[in-house]
């Protein structure tokens, strides 16, 4: 399964890039043997300024074609790391090519996108500046894939 995090915004050179590439390095590399081929960011500009719907139309014209959709949103499920790990190996198992996690605006993500998920992820009752929940996101994603794997990364 081919992993995909949408998200609205570009990320300049930093020490949040560093992390989301570390992190993505590492889930590549555990993954891979799980079936869980690879982590592909794409970001995307609104540079017109249209707000949450135009950020929506541009989501969806990055989202890979069949992709099953999980969208980051405040108002989303708590999950604990091991569930994060059960639902995308779920997901893997049924037969899902491309998972893609989307992160939107400073506005959310529009109620028609949100709607067309799978379900909606929280990192809690905090709002998160989009770049640290792309790194977080990241981490995530690395920590399930450890955790599947087995490797002593998650301890709980």
């Amino acid at each position: 399964m081919r992993v995909h995090i949408c998200a609205v915004g570009r990320l300049k050179g930093g020490p949040e890039k560093a992390l989301i590439d570390d992190y993505a390095r590492r889930f590549e590399r555990t993954g891979r043997a799980l079936g869980l081929t690879s982590l592909t960011i794409h970001e995307i500009d609104d540079r017109k300024g249209g707000g949450m719907a135009a950020e929506a139309a541009l989501l969806r014209r990055a989202l890979p074609k069949g992709a099953a959709l999980v969208c980051l949103d405040e108002r989303g499920k708590l999950m604990s790391s091991p569930d994060l790990a059960a639902r995308l190996a779920a997901l893997r198992d049924d037969g899902t090519q491309d998972l893609a996690f989307v992160i939107g605006g400073a506005d959310g993500i529009a109620s028609e996108l949100r709607d067309e998920a799978l379900f909606s992820l929280s990192f809690g009752k905090m709002v998160w500046p989009h770049m640290l929940a792309r790194v977080m996101l990241t981490e995530q994603l690395y920590r399930a894939a450890s955790i599947l794997s087995g490797a002593p990364y998650h301890r709980a």
